[in-house]
C-alpha cells in the first residue's frame, strides 16, 4: 500500500463509523496489507483498498449483489451501494465482524461455511454478473511462480497445472453452470456479525459471480487430499453442504468425480504462491508447502480423467 493511500484509507474507515466530528476513542487497525488489497479498521467500520486495475462496473455489480435481499443471511452487505476512487484505487466500505480464530482450529466453522455456500449456490444469478475469477486467480498464481526465479520445485507445478482443462486454466470460458459462487472460499471469508457473536456470513466479493459451484469446495477438498485437513472435518463440511442442498455434488455418493478438477487447481494454485513465497523471501518451504508441493508432483503421474478419488 502507497504511502498516500494508507492514511486516506484510514480516513475513510472514521468517516464510515461515525460523522467527522464525533468523539471517538476506537484505534485505527490495518487488518491486512497484501498486494491484492488493504484492510483498515475503525470502530464498527471496515474500509478496503481493492487491488490496482480492479474493473470499476464489475465490483458496483458485486456489490449490488451482496446487498441483494435474497443474500441476507449469506453475504455481509456493504455499508454503501457503489465503490469510491481514492488515489487511484478503489474503495468499500463494510460493517466489521468477528473472523474466525486460528488459534481454535477445532472451533472452525465448517459446517457453517458448507451450508452459506450452499445458500449461495442455490440462490438464482441475476443477469450481468461476471464470471467467476476463482480460475484468473489460479492462472495469476502460476505467472507469479514463472517469475519468482528458478526452484527445483517448480517444474512439478507446472506440470500438473499444463496437465489441467483448459477453462481451469483461465484459457477457455468455464462450463456453463450458471451458478452463482463466491470463487475463493477458506475460513478467512467467513465472519460473525453483528459482532462479536452474530451469525456467521461470507465476505470478501472479490471474486464473486457465475460459475462452476465445484470450485467453491475446491480449497477443503484439495487440503483433505494433501492430508492437511482431518477426514471428520472434511465430512463435516461435505455432510453439511449435501443436507443443505448445495447443487456441487451429488446428494449421495462419491462427491469427488465432481471435485476432482478443481480441487488439482487448488492444489496447484497453494503450491505455485508457496514456491513464489520461498523464493521471494530466500527460505525453504515449510511443512505444509511441501505436502502442496509433493502433491502437485502425485498429480503430474495421474490425469484428471483417470483419478478415481482424492488422488491430489
Amino acid at each position: 500500500m502507497t504511502a498516500d493511500v494508507l492514511p486516506a484509507l484510514t480516513a475513510g474507515a472514521r468517516t464510515a463509523a461515525h460523522p467527522a466530528d464525533t468523539p471517538c476513542t476506537h484505534h485505527d487497525s490495518v487488518l491486512a496489507d497484501r498486494h491484492d488489497g488493504t484492510v483498515v479498521r475503525h470502530g464498527d467500520a471496515v474500509a478496503k483498498a481493492h487491488a490496482p486495475g480492479t474493473d470499476p462496473a464489475e465490483l458496483s455489480r458485486r456489490l449490488e449483489l451482496a446487498a441483494h435481499p435474497d443474500l441476507t443471511g449469506t453475504l455481509l452487505a456493504p455499508l454503501r451501494p457503489k465503490p469510491v476512487d481514492l488515489h487511484g484505487r478503489l474503495v468499500t466500505f463494510w460493517p466489521y465482524g468477528t473472523p474466525v480464530d486460528p488459534e481454535t482450529p477445532e472451533a472452525a466453522p465448517w459446517e457453517a461455511a458448507a451450508t452459506l455456500l450452499a445458500h449461495l449456490h442455490r440462490t438464482p444469478a441475476p443477469d450481468g454478473l461476471p464470471p467467476m475469477r476463482g480460475p484468473a486467480k489460479a492462472a495469476r498464481a502460476i505467472a507469479r511462480l514463472r517469475t519468482a526465479g528458478p526452484h527445483p520445485a517448480a517444474a512439478s507445478v507446472l506440470r500438473a497445472w499444463a496437465a489441467l482443462p483448459a477453462w481451469v486454466r483461465a484459457e477457455a470460458p468455464m462450463p456453463p453452470a450458471g451458478t452463482l459462487c463466491h470463487g475463493d472460499l477458506h475460513l478467512g471469508q467467513l465472519v460473525r456479525h453483528p459482532a462479536p457473536s452474530g451469525p456467521w456470513l461470507l465476505i470478501d466479493v472479490d471474486d464473486l459471480g457465475v460459475g462452476v459451484p465445484a470450485w467453491d469446495l475446491a480449497r477443503p477438498a484439495a487440503w483433505y487430499a494433501c492430508g492437511l485437513l482431518m477426514p471428520d472435518e472434511w465430512t463435516r463440511f461435505l455432510t453439511a453442504y449435501q443436507r443443505a442442498g448445495g447443487p456441487a455434488v451429488p446428494a449421495d455418493g462419491d462427491p469427488w468425480p465432481a471435485l476432482d478438477v478443481a480441487a488439482r487447481a487448488l492444489t496447484v494454485q497453494t503450491a505455485a504462491l508457496a514456491i513464489a513465497k520461498s523464493v521471494g523471501e530466500d527460505r525453504p518451504l515449510d511443512e505444509v508447502q511441501q505436502a502442496v508441493v509433493d502433491a502437485c508432483d502425485r498429480m503430474g503421474a495421474v490425469p484428471p480423467e483417470l483419478a478415481q478419488g482424492p488422488t491430489a
